[in-house]
């Protein structure tokens, strides 16, 4: 009878040590960059509308479209590989919680048209230079073509 006592016992311990490794995972969230606009401490997502992608706090990763799927990548896509994150306008989405702020993508692309500038922003850090490699501590002096 105590045997089966223990392996309860052990069995309760082994799933209550892990819901709460899965809470601490789930309220642990990422710190904004230094590029980001002040003042929004509790926010997850920015959308980017001058290159049309979203960048998620939590994970640092950049989220936009190519080829047939939303992606998640460290950078933004080549083409956008000299674009100023700290002069860039970062539309703050204060009212989207959720994993997937690109199933308003549509919405957001007509209300922040490329080129969209809604209220002053200051950004956390001083920016280093140009260039998103720059800012993330790279250099991209040796430019090809």
């Amino acid at each position: 009878m105590k045997a089966i006592k223990f392996i309860i016992l052990g069995i309760g311990l082994f799933f209550a040590g892990g819901m709460q490794a899965q809470i601490s995972v789930n309220v642990n969230l990422g710190s904004p960059p230094q590029w980001g606009p002040s003042g929004y401490s509790d926010v997850r997502y920015y959308y980017l509308p001058d290159v049309h992608s979203y960048y998620d706090i939590q994970t640092s990763r950049f989220i936009y479209y190519t080829g047939n799927s939303w992606v998640h990548r460290r950078s933004l896509p080549y083409q956008y590989r000299n674009y100023d994150l700290y002069n860039g306008y970062k539309v703050v989405m204060t009212d989207y919680r959720g994993n997937a702020p690109y199933t308003y993508y549509k919405q957001h692309k007509v209300k922040y048209a490329k080129g969209y500038r809604g209220a002053p922003q200051k950004s956390i850090g001083n920016n280093p230079g140009k260039g998103h490699y720059k800012s993330k501590g790279k250099s991209n002096g040796n430019k090809k073509g």
